[in-house]
């Protein structure tokens, strides 16, 4: 479908209400959701039930942002040029190779009047849905970006949809830190779900990547639900000294007491056999494990890693589900696999609060952000 013909077959933004979902952005090809798009409309006029963000940060996602810097060897000019083309060419953040893109925050610039998200002009936001079905165009050509973290400074706008997510930026913390926050709240809040269905047996819990920043909210999440044990594992010992560090942090009177983690493992995520034996070890097998990480080939050793009857949660974009899947059979793992899909209800304000008052979380994020760096 070309550009013209997909522009004739919509009604100008004219007052006209446009679909909660998006479908009316869709420029090629016809017929498919807004994620699964190749190209979208992201021309400023909006409908009267959108939503214009001047977008000030993008927040690529972890796997994206390891990709980009992979194939640009982390030279900063390199990454702004293909940041600029996808969106250039594509109408929205999302990397080809990943499939995935991130989230902004910004400032409403306008409300269609028949929008849904009771938000108005000047309102600072933090959007809850992905980048790679995000209407966008950048004006600024990323020229504030030194390309060394996921959080890009950048001037342009981006649309919202009857059917989209967003949260107003909280007043108490900066802004940095609610962003960084916001990006991974869909993970402590799954993860708080699943163990607090199964908390009368005390659960132990694995979290792959306890670390970094969805994993140490997972970690939180899980002793906050009930969780009896929590491992955290980790690739390193610099990590394993970050989780130790971050449990002297917390206070007695906090809601955790006892800590992010209970027992601390190093052990490459990769290595399915050496992972199950590192968790078996520190009290596992495990009834839930949380992967949180960037990097792909860690489904076969979470698998393993959990035992019969247990469940699994993958939260990595980088996840080959076909591989979870096949994996999971070929071991003949009775395990429940879940896809971590970002949202559950309530998810923005569970990881505000685990934030608020689980001092090592904090922490954990502080250092990342101060470090231009964050997983």
């Amino acid at each position: 479908m070309t550009r013209s013909r997909a522009h004739a077959n919509l009604p100008e933004p004219d007052g006209v209400r446009g679909h909660a979902l998006g479908l009316h952005r869709v420029l090629e090809p016809a017929g498919v959701l807004p994620q699964a798009a190749w190209r979208l409309d992201p021309r400023p006029q909006i409908w009267s039930d959108e939503v214009r963000v001047g977008v000030r940060r993008l927040n690529l996602d972890a796997a994206s942002f390891r990709q980009l810097a992979e194939a640009a060897n982390h030279d900063p000019a390199a990454m702004r040029a293909t940041v600029l083309d996808i969106v250039a060419s594509r109408g929205k953040m999302q990397n080809p190779v990943t499939g995935s893109g991130g989230m902004l925050a910004g400032v409403v610039e306008e409300a269609g009047r028949r929008s849904p998200l009771g938000l108005k002009a000047g309102d600072e936001v933090v959007t809850l849905v992905s980048l790679s079905l995000t209407p966008l165009a950048i004006s600024d050509g990323l020229a504030d970006w030194d390309g060394r973290t996921e959080q890009v400074p950048c001037r342009g706008h981006a649309i919202l949809f009857g059917r989209s997510i967003a949260a107003r930026l909280p007043g108490d913390l900066p802004a940095e830190l609610a962003l960084a926050v916001l990006d991974v709240c869909g993970a402590p809040a799954l993860t708080h779900r699943v163990v607090a269905n199964m908390a009368a047996g005390r659960p132990v819990v694995a979290v792959i990547g306890a670390a970094g920043k969805s994993g140490s909210l997972s970690a939180a999440a899980a002793r906050r639900a009930g969780a009896g044990t929590v491992i955290g594992v980790v690739p390193h010992e610099t990590e394993a000294r970050l989780l130790r560090e971050a449990a002297t942090l917390a206070p007695a009177s906090a809601p955790s007491p006892g800590g992010l983690v209970d027992e601390v493992v190093i052990a490459d995520a990769r290595d399915p056999v050496g992972l199950a034996a590192a968790v078996e070890r520190a009290g596992g097998p495990a009834d839930l494990t949380v992967v949180c990480v960037d990097v792909g080939g860690c489904e076969g050793g979470a698998i393993l890693a959990t035992k019969q009857g247990g469940t699994v949660v993958f939260f990595a974009m980088a996840t080959s589900f076909t591989a979870a899947a096949l994996g999971a059979e070929g071991l003949a793992a009775d395990v429940t696999m879940l896809v971590g899909n970002g949202y559950v209800p309530g998810h923005a304000q569970l990881a505000l609060e685990l934030i608020r008052t689980e001092p090592g979380v904090r922490a954990l994020f502080e250092r990342r952000i101060g470090e231009h760096g964050s997983v």
